[in-house]
């Protein structure tokens, strides 16, 4: 629909709303969609434009905090807030409660239903979110993108096309420290590689040399922004012969290197390249002196016994001064206390992957299923929360669902997290925010608010791998484009 057209229309679904009349109380919660009853939500966040699901004839919301409030009548059963009444009803309430109370006309008659909250703290969400958005089937892609949305608005563009780089595949865009100046995408097939971006200036990074199992797959900077730490991995798609399953993915190799991206040089340690060990997922802790990845053995793969892939979580040191090492690798996850899961067709430990350490070096986010590190089509894959202070570990019940809650990325605050969850359907991903305390709680998370409350039904695309950001990117997809026209720089040992 034409967005004028549209725009006019919720004009005159406004001016025809009608008040309520002889209303009937409801012990029930709305049934709203998407979901945010009692949710906790940073002050700058975009409107929690929402529908009721059912045939509503109108609604009426009121939200109040002290001597402000702010009410929307509509006609039918979308509510769409004012972006100005909004920010200043959040300015306003900014470290408090907002009670709201949802009235709506069904069957010709008023119902209010029970009232909820929504706590707006002063901890803010990095204002910037980069994704992929892809169709979530198996090796065919179509109008392929990585995209870059404000959350405080619904101001969305595209920073990478698949049209505009020979229609190849892309890999998700990661920032060095949430920091838009240094960021890096990498762009798939023959003639493709890692694009870099420094200050709005890209370049593209041939990073492999002889002897590598791949160029680099997955990454992360280090704090500094001078290494990034990646893994070479050899794939393998399979699919499954039960119906409940669909698509499995597994590393027949794979090994962690770093690279000084101002040498231009590839570091590499034999514990990180042992052929017997399947190691991937790399990340540097925000001192830069450890680097934390995932690891199994390999040895399940000559029985062609998938499920025996049980990746633990470990760490090495690493010296930035010196570009070398640590001599031994620790083990972080599980210990010998978690090595027993409550299901019981799997009588070993869960399998970890995608680590990430909060900014603040606090803690240690990071996704469990059933065995390997592919978990987005793993109903059971979890998110667990680790205190690297006193090693408890939170397996974030109120975060979780039934279905894939996968690939997270932390705030710059270390306050809040978004992750992808498959929980609506098993099929789309959508990205959801999640609030942690100062005390370490977390709470209920919500899904990324829309300009248009039904943009969610008819989005045919998974938001794949969710990154934060604190301001906006210094490119788009027409320098992507000319960036891989360049000439490799490439790498040596």
């Amino acid at each position: 629909m034409n967005k004028i057209l549209y725009l006019l229309l919720t004009c005159w679904l406004i001016a025809c709303a009608e008040q309520p009349e002889n209303v009937t109380a409801k012990n029930e919660l709305p049934p709203m969609y998407p979901d945010y009853t009692d949710i906790t939500i940073p002050k700058n966040i975009a409107p929690l434009n929402f529908l009721l699901r059912g045939d509503f004839e109108g609604v009426q919301v009121t939200a109040t905090c002290g001597d402000e409030m702010m009410e929307v009548n509509t006609r039918g059963h979308r509510v769409q807030f004012d972006i100005d009444d909004w920010k200043d009803l959040l300015a306003a309430s900014a470290g408090k409660r907002i009670d709201v109370t949802v009235t709506a006309k069904t069957g010709g008659k008023w119902y209010a239903y029970r009232s909820f909250t929504w706590l707006v703290t002063n901890d803010t969400v990095d204002p910037y979110l980069t994704y992929r958005l892809i169709e979530p089937d198996y090796e065919v892609w179509h109008n392929l993108t990585i995209r870059e949305r404000c959350v405080e608005t619904f101001d969305e563009r595209v920073i990478s096309d698949y049209n505009l780089v020979e229609n190849r595949c892309m890999n998700c865009h990661i920032y060095g420290s949430q920091d838009p100046n240094l960021s890096m995408m990498y762009v798939r097939g023959e003639g493709g590689g890692a694009i870099l971006n420094r200050d709005g200036k890209l370049s593209k990074l041939g990073i492999k040399t002889d002897g590598m199992v791949s160029g680099s797959v997955y990454y992360a900077f280090s704090p500094d922004g001078r290494f990034i730490t990646f893994s070479t991995n050899i794939i393998i798609p399979g699919f499954h012969s039960m119906p409940k399953k669909r698509l499995e993915v597994f590393d027949t190799k794979s090994d962690v290197y770093v690279a000084d991206l101002e040498k231009n040089l590839i570091l590499d340690c034999p514990l990180l390249c042992d052929s017997t060990v399947l190691e991937t997922f790399p990340v540097f802790s925000p001192d830069g002196k450890s680097i934390y990845y995932c690891a199994s053995d390999a040895a399940p793969l000559q029985k062609n016994d998938i499920q025996g892939l049980q990746y633990s979580l470990v760490r090495i040191a690493f010296d930035p001064t010196t570009g070398t090492f640590g001599e031994k690798v620790d083990t972080i996850f599980p210990q010998q206390s978690t090595l027993k899961t409550q299901n019981p067709t799997f009588n070993t430990q869960n399998s970890v992957c995608h680590p990430k350490v909060s900014p603040d070096g606090r803690y240690l986010l990071y996704t469990v299923a059933h065995y390997g590190t592919f978990p987005i089509w793993h109903t059971e894959s979890d998110q667990q929360l680790m205190d690297l202070q006193t090693g408890a570990i939170d397996t974030l019940a109120v975060v979780n669902s039934a279905k894939s809650d996968t690939y997270h990325s932390w705030s710059s605050n270390s306050r809040w997290f978004v992750f992808a969850s498959k929980r609506d359907d098993g099929l789309y991903g959508k990205p959801y925010f999640c609030y942690i305390d100062r005390e370490g709680k977390a709470h209920k998370p919500f899904v990324l608010p829309q300009e248009h409350p039904d943009f969610y039904d008819n989005c045919l695309k998974s938001f794949n791998v969710p990154e934060l950001g604190r301001g906006p990117l210094p490119f788009d997809a027409m320098d992507v484009s000319r960036a891989m026209k360049q000439e490799s720089i490439n790498f040596h040992r």
